[in-house]
Parts: structure tokens; C-alpha cells; sequence
């Protein structure tokens, strides 16, 4: 379980750090004014990466306090040595390597994935399949872009499998049904991801995660880790906790 990361949340909206029930912007709960101390406070707690999502850019909002705010958590995680995975909005391979180039060590594809295949695999070409992660938002298994807005017939096993035949091999996989409902991420899904995706893949799991159960049943399901927002925010699970428990299950 050493390799497992845990990914606190920052969603930002408006400049803000926010979550939204299950992707609907009329459902939104603030929790900081200050994306930069928040990702302060979970790099303090141990967290290597923090998984940042542009919401305005992805419901097509007008994104500027967002991209401000990312300059800021750029700042922070490079002082803790941490790296950024960065997503929402990223809806054309100019607009993913744009960002690369501005420091995001790994940039968030989703739209984009389904609607052009070929740009993720020049993507991985160009960057390298660690720098590049592929979204997979589903409800029963079919894949949701837009902000999952739009539903899609594209299955999200299938598309993992194109995906992963064109070079990219890192997969975040979220069951949008479980999105804030804390009823856990949908490992099956997740487990099916990795078996179509085959052994070089990274696979991590999102959507629900509520209590550390969650986090140890994901690292148990041989995932490669888990993004974790709104149970961090409301304290059903503690990061530095969580991290310690993960260290402990792998010396056993």
C-alpha cells in the first residue's frame, strides 16, 4: 500500500473552495474562502497530491477567480514538495497543455476523452501517461461529460479500454450516484476500470468516500488511490489518520 495516495478535494467555484451535491451547482456547500490555507492544512496533514477541480470552467462559467486561485495552490504545493492534479473545463488538448506547461503536474481530461480520443493519446505522447488522467463520470456505467451535465451512451469500461490501447494508463473513476452521499466509492466499477485497462494502470476511485473504511477498502481493492472531498471538509474522516492507517496496514 505504499504507493496509494489519498486526494484531498479543492473544488473551486468562484474562487472559493465548495462542494457540490452530486455535480449540481444549485447544491453547492462553501467550506473556505482561502483554497491556499486549505491546501496548506491537508499538505500539513501528509498529503502528497491535491486533486483541484476548475467547477466554473466545467459548467462554463466564467473561470478567473479560479485561475487565480490556482497560481496560489501551485505556490503552496511546490513548498511542500506535493503536486497538483488539476481538471474541469480542460476541453481541447491547447487548453491541457497550456496548463501543464504552467506547472500542473497532471491535468484532469474528460469532455475531451470522449469526444476526441486521439488528442488524449497525443497528449500521453507528448507529456507522458503519468501527466495525463482520463475522468471516467458515470451513472449506471455511462459515461457523463459537461459537468455531468450530458449524458453519454459511451460505457466508461469501454472507454477505458480505447484509452488504455492509446497509451494512457491513469484513471479516475467516479460513480456520480455516490457523489457526496457517503455511502462509499463504487469499487466494483473501479475494479472493472483496472481489469480492462490492464496492469500498468493506475487506477483511482472517487465519489462517496465517507469514513476510513472507505479509504482501507479502496487500497484493499489494489487501486492505486482515492479522492476524498467532502468527508474531509465536515471531519468523517481524518487525513492524517487516514495516512497513518494506510502506513500501518503496509508494514504488515
Amino acid at each position: 500500500m505504499s504507493a496509494f495516495e489519498v486526494y484531498p478535494a479543492i473544488d473551486l467555484r468562484g474562487g472559493r473552495v465548495v462542494r457540490l451535491w452530486q455535480g449540481d451547482p444549485e447544491q453547492e456547500f462553501a467550506f473556505s474562502e482561502d483554497p491556499a490555507a486549505m491546501a496548506r492544512h491537508w499538505l500539513e496533514a501528509g498529503a502528497r497530491w491535491l486533486h483541484v477541480v476548475n467547477l466554473d470552467a466545467a459548467l462554463g462559467e466564467d473561470d478567473r477567480a479560479n485561475r487565480a486561485a490556482l497560481a496560489g495552490l501551485l505556490r503552496v504545493a511546490d513548498e511542500y514538495g506535493a503536486a497538483v492534479q488539476w481538471g474541469g473545463g480542460v476541453r481541447s488538448p491547447e487548453a491541457a497543455a497550456h496548463w501543464l506547461g504552467q506547472g500542473v503536474q497532471r491535468v484532469v481530461l474528460g469532455s475531451l476523452a470522449v469526444r476526441q480520443p486521439q488528442a488524449v493519446a497525443d497528449l500521453v505522447q507528448q507529456w507522458g501517461p503519468h501527466r495525463i488522467a482520463v475522468s471516467l463520470d458515470a451513472r449506471r456505467g455511462r459515461i457523463h461529460i459537461q459537468g455531468w451535465r450530458a449524458a453519454t451512451e459511451v460505457q466508461a469500461t469501454a472507454l477505458a479500454a480505447d484509452l488504455a490501447g492509446r497509451g494512457a494508463r491513469v484513471f479516475i473513476v467516479t460513480d456520480i450516484a455516490r457523489d457526496g452521499t457517503g455511502r462509499g466509492p463504487n469499487l466494483a466499477l473501479a475494479r472493472s476500470v483496472a481489469a480492462v485497462a490492464g496492469p500498468q494502470a493506475q487506477v483511482i476511485a472517487a465519489g462517496g468516500v465517507w469514513v476510513l473504511a472507505h479509504v482501507l477498502n479502496t487500497a484493499r481493492a489494489g487501486l492505486q488511490g482515492v479522492v476524498v472531498g467532502r468527508a474531509l471538509y465536515e471531519g468523517t474522516l481524518d487525513l492524517r489518520a487516514a495516512l497513518q492507517a494506510l502506513t500501518d496496514e503496509g508494514r504488515r
